[in-house]
């Protein structure tokens, strides 16, 4: 198969990308593909509880902060599925994860151009070179052994879980990754009391933590945390104005210890923290838990994993107590991981680099990938959604800036066609407002 454009991943970022590219490119956006390894379209897939709630506006949806208008919206969603009254009753800005999941499903469905394949797994990408060495495309090969050539290829995939190396070597039946909870946890039995570990002082540890209350109601679960107690995120309204969308030229431009320095007192606003509204529930439980004499459910604070290994009946978990160094054994029989996600490049992208030669992953402020020594004469091009925190601030890996992020991305491929004597003829000029067609 030959596209225009090959989009790796079928997510919030790679969807907003193909909304671009019909607003704004219809005539690239009919030779440009979406694929995604799942059967099926899923925000947040292993953490679809029916009562967890996104922890960002709905306006900052696939489009709403590019094109208010654009009919691809959150609120046209419900309107044009009969649910805007009942939404508007309910007086939030943060719809249930699975209404935004429908939200995602219903733009993929809605879309006229841009076509998009399911359960097409991508294992592997080749650069495709001219003569003189200059990136022309790219050949992406499918887990079933098809191939896809492009010129443009856009990575939207997700992070990759992050298993810490002490759990590393365990047998996988007996791990759990937030982000294949709801898909997992139903392998196990209800009606069984199992010996349960919770690792991690993230919101999805907390999630996990409050779920599995119904999941798996009569087991021991010992949530295990290296920090004092769960904490509550910090941000306030002047920090969230560093996740505006305009925020991103200033973090781009700023020196590398400026960079760093943001990153730093930002952290506590995204990561290894819980919302005050889920602190409550958890909370509220516990006391009840208390004053009906159960113990079942504990929070295990302030000690490391130093060890693990499987006897073939049971995980046995070697506890490193912070205040005291004493050491104790937890036998287990499941451990769920809220440990968030590898902070390296995935694997493919490290894999594009490294097939390309380069030194390290560079990416320019519209979030093309910097090609090295060739770049300058490559006809093919490649971009980054999601991955860039480093260079593009807190951000990035959120639903904050995606809308105007996948309009960056259009407009910079545009720009490059044009440049191709190949296609340019074929291009609109690259001008007008958010809205306008290129």
């Amino acid at each position: 198969m030959e596209v225009e454009l090959l989009a790796i991943g079928a997510g919030p970022s790679n969807l907003g990308l193909a909304v671009a590219l019909e607003e704004l490119a219809p005539e690239l956006a009919e030779n440009s593909l979406l694929i995604d390894r799942n059967p099926t379209i899923a925000w947040q897939q292993g953490m679809l509880m029916p009562w967890a709630t996104s922890q960002v506006s709905f306006l900052k949806d696939l489009v709403t902060q590019r094109d208010p208008r654009s009919r691809f919206s959150f609120l046209n969603h419900l309107y044009e599925t009969g649910r805007l009254d009942d939404f508007v009753n309910m007086s939030t800005f943060t719809p249930y994860r699975v209404e935004f999941t429908e939200y995602l499903r219903w733009v993929a469905s809605s879309l006229a151009r841009v076509r998009i394949e399911l359960g097409r797994e991508c294992v592997g990408i080749e650069p495709q070179r001219d003569a003189g060495g200059a990136v022309t495309g790219w050949l992406t090969t499918l887990a079933d052994g098809t191939s896809i050539s492009s010129r443009y290829l856009v990575y939207g995939g997700s992070r990759e879980p992050n298993i810490p190396p002490v759990l590393a070597d365990l047998p996988r039946t007996r791990i759990v990754h937030s982000t294949e909870y709801r898909q997992r946890v139903a392998e196990f039995s209800g009606e069984l009391p199992y010996r349960v570990a919770v690792v991690g002082s993230s919101q999805s540890a907390a999630e996990m933590f409050r779920a599995l209350r119904e999941d798996l109601p009569d087991s021991d679960v010992a949530w295990l945390m290296r920090s004092i107690g769960l904490s509550s995120d910090q941000s306030s309204k002047f920090t969230n104005e560093l996740y505006y969308p305009a925020f991103v030229d200033d973090f781009y431009d700023a020196r590398p210890a400026a960079r760093a320095q943001i990153l730093a007192e930002m952290h506590r606003t995204n990561y290894s923290v819980v919302t005050p509204a889920m602190l409550e529930h958890l909370y509220a439980d516990l006391y009840l838990d208390r004053f009906n004499g159960r113990n079942e459910r504990r929070l295990v604070t302030m000690v490391d994993i130093t060890g693990a290994r499987d006897t073939g009946d049971e995980l046995v978990l070697e506890l490193t107590d912070r205040r005291t160094g004493a050491v104790t054994e937890l036998h287990r029989d499941v451990v769920f991981l809220g440990t968030g996600f590898d902070v390296r490049m995935p694997r493919l992208v490290r894999e594009i680099a490294g097939s390309l030669d380069l030194d390290r992953i560079d990416v320019s402020r519209a979030y093309r990938l910097d090609l090295g020594a060739q770049g300058t004469q490559s006809t093919g091009a490649c971009y980054l959604q999601g991955v860039n925190e480093q260079t593009h601030g807190i951000s990035d890996t959120l639903l904050s800036v995606l809308a105007q992020r996948a309009e960056e991305i259009c407009r910079d491929i545009i720009a490059h066609r044009e440049r191709i004597p190949a296609v340019a003829g074929s291009v609109e000029a690259v001008s007008g407002k958010a809205g306008s067609t290129l």
